[in-house]
């Protein structure tokens, strides 16, 4: 009779244990799914039409390498903080070699060289070809709009007219807007 209570204890005791164990378990795995239904993963979305692919979402940081006398990239930074981006300048008198390293063609380079979300801008490009840039995410190095037209944002206090801006990369280089 006392082998028979102590086995009964010792099969409550288990089966006690083993009850405690499994909720444990159960317990954290509600806390684990509650914790990653509840995550989010604010550096990309998914949109209906690219079929549940992954994409990044655009970023508002900019980094500009620009000579540190010239005027224009100034004005060319506040303007882009005017359409809600985060600057960051730096002065770099070689930006201009910088810039043909990163792909920029001689031919086509800008005042400043810039980088937003992997790709590169090669001078005083509209805020609203950048913004198309990284939205559509072409598989190109970058755009540039060459010179220093008096009419792109930088020079004017807005852009005005015609500025045709070229896409490089890989595939050589192409029109990427003329508006």
């Amino acid at each position: 009779m006392v082998r028979a209570r102590r086995h009964l204890r010792e099969f409550t005791m288990k089966n006690a244990f083993a009850f405690v164990s499994i909720a444990a378990v159960a317990v954290a795995g509600g806390i684990a799914f509650a914790t990653l239904s509840s995550a989010q993963d604010t550096g990309r979305t998914v949109t209906s039409d690219t079929a549940g692919a992954e994409q990044t979402v655009p970023t508002k940081k900019i980094t500009i390498w620009r000579d540190p006398s010239c005027g224009c990239c100034d004005a060319y930074a506040k303007y882009l903080e005017g359409n809600g981006y985060q600057v960051t300048r730096i002065d770099d008198p070689s930006f201009d070699r910088r810039s043909v390293e990163v792909g920029v063609p001689e031919q086509g380079l800008g005042c400043h060289l810039a980088e937003i979300d992997g790709y590169y801008v090669s001078g005083l490009v509209p805020a609203e070809i950048i913004e198309r840039l990284v939205t559509e995410r072409p598989k190109i190095g970058g755009i540039t709009l060459p010179g220093m037209p008096a009419n792109a944002p930088g020079m004017a206090s807005k852009k005005t007219g015609m500025l045709k801006t070229y896409a490089f990369g890989e595939g050589g280089v192409t029109v990427y807007s003329n508006e």
